[in-house]
């Protein structure tokens, strides 16, 4: 008989396996029929193929249900009800297969890592170079490994929540918080491509600990003499440890440390020179200072970065990473020095500004019998390169603006420091 899809008026008599089995073939495809539009199909190279013929909205389709004998006559039937029941529902079955084996395959092509490679490709005009080696950074080493060969249509709520926790947990939750926004930037990337149609991360509002805004740790004044003990004491690389003590001596933001390059320092001059770009005021979007910070090295500061140029002056980065000396030390090292001290929760890095500038604002001259400050309000926002508050305030913003002063400061802090690291080893005399 042909496969034509022509209806017969014989009767038909379902199949069996014995009629199966003794089928032969010919020189032409024939049909077997066992009722209800299902047949095997033999074919001249001996092979059997399990179809189906139907009619759906007025149209006749034909569907496939694999070879015999590994698809069998009573597996083929319950295929065939399934088919009736999709087309009575007006499902085309043919589609639906389709549909199933798209969503199989986007599982093994659309994992996490893939998706978010992509999203990283597509997003890196929006972004510096040294931003984007970041967020692709932090992904591979935090991310990746725990979920990266996973769909990302099959990752869960708590999939997530346990990368972003490992991370708090190791005393980076500003990074913590970074990476649920990048993952977060992810899932709405695969959902623009139509991969996925929810986006997991914007449930999780309150998984992270909330900061104190505003605010960063800092000990109090008091504190800093058994502070500094402890950072002598502490067991660390000298490398970190120059870090460490440029950070308290400066007063930088770690960004703008541990970034920093060697072209930007001049120990003739004794000047380092930070790039507006690198600045915090300087990666705004909108109105950015596109003024360079200078920094008028102190004595100490310059006897730093001359123990360290034998260390790493050989390269790009002041404070290259240990083992890939192309990318810089992220501030995790310097968190860990914190760790060991016992000062986590207690102190930051970021602290030191709040201390320096403290201290600064409290100095006092007696002029004509009055006590005054010895540095102006403008002089130390500056120093601490924040932004301007007002128009008035603005005319600052120069780069020479407040020089001396600002030299001043920063060789006052660095040997209000000594004083106290001279007398804590005088204590130890005693």
């Amino acid at each position: 008989m042909a496969i034509d899809g022509k209806k017969t008026k014989r009767k038909t008599v379902p199949l069996t396996v014995n009629d199966i089995n003794k089928a032969k073939p010919v020189d032409k495809p024939y049909a077997m029929f066992d009722g209800g539009g299902l047949y095997l199909e033999v074919n001249p190279n001996g092979s059997k193929i399990w179809r189906m013929l139907a009619r759906l909205n007025d149209r006749q389709i034909k569907m496939s249900f694999g070879k015999y004998p590994v698809v069998s006559l009573q597996d083929a039937r319950k295929k065939r009800l399934e088919a009736q029941v999709q087309i009575a529902k007006g499902i085309n079955p043919n589609e639906a297969k389709k549909a199933v084996k798209e969503a199989e395959k986007a599982k093994t092509e659309h994992t996490f890592e893939k998706i978010a490679r992509s999203w990283h490709q597509n997003t890196l005009p929006e972004w510096k170079q040294v931003t984007a080696h970041d967020i692709i950074r932090r992904l591979e080493r935090d991310v990746f490994p725990v979920i990266g060969k996973v769909p990302i249509a099959d990752i869960t709520h708590q999939q997530i929540i346990d990368v972003l926790k490992t991370v708090e947990g190791r005393g980076v939750a500003e990074t913590a918080k970074r990476l649920k926004s990048n993952i977060e930037r992810i899932f709405s990337h695969a959902i623009q491509r139509g991969i996925i149609k929810h986006n997991l991360v914007g449930d999780l509002k309150d998984v992270l600990a909330k900061a104190n805004k505003g605010h960063f740790a800092v000990i109090k004044y008091a504190e800093l003499p058994a502070f500094l003990k402890a950072l002598d004491d502490v067991k660390a690389d000298l490398q970190t440890k120059i870090a460490f003590r440029l950070a308290m001596l400066l007063f930088m933001r770690s960004s703008e440390l541990l970034g920093a390059e060697w072209s930007e320092v001049d120990l003739d001059k004794g000047v380092w020179v930070i790039p507006w770009s690198r600045m915090k005021m300087g990666k705004r979007k909108i109105n950015p200072d596109k003024s360079d910070h200078v920094i008028q090295l102190p004595l100490q500061a310059k006897s730093l970065l001359k123990d360290l140029e034998p260390l790493t002056g050989w390269g790009n980065f002041l404070f290259p990473k240990r083992g890939n000396p192309r990318e810089a030390m992220t501030g995790e090292a310097l968190l860990r020095v914190i760790k060991r001290m016992g000062y986590t929760g207690k102190m930051t890095v970021h602290g030191f500004r709040a201390l320096a500038s403290s201290w600064l604002r409290e100095q006092r001259l007696e002029v004509n019998g009055k006590k005054v400050p010895r540095f102006s309000h403008d002089a130390i926002e500056r120093l601490l390169s924040h932004k301007e508050r007002d128009k008035t305030v603005g005319a600052y913003s120069h780069m020479a603006e407040y020089e001396e002063e600002r030299k001043e400061m920063l060789q006052a802090w660095a040997d209000h420091i000594d004083a106290i690291r001279r007398q804590n080893l005088l204590n130890l005399d005693e």
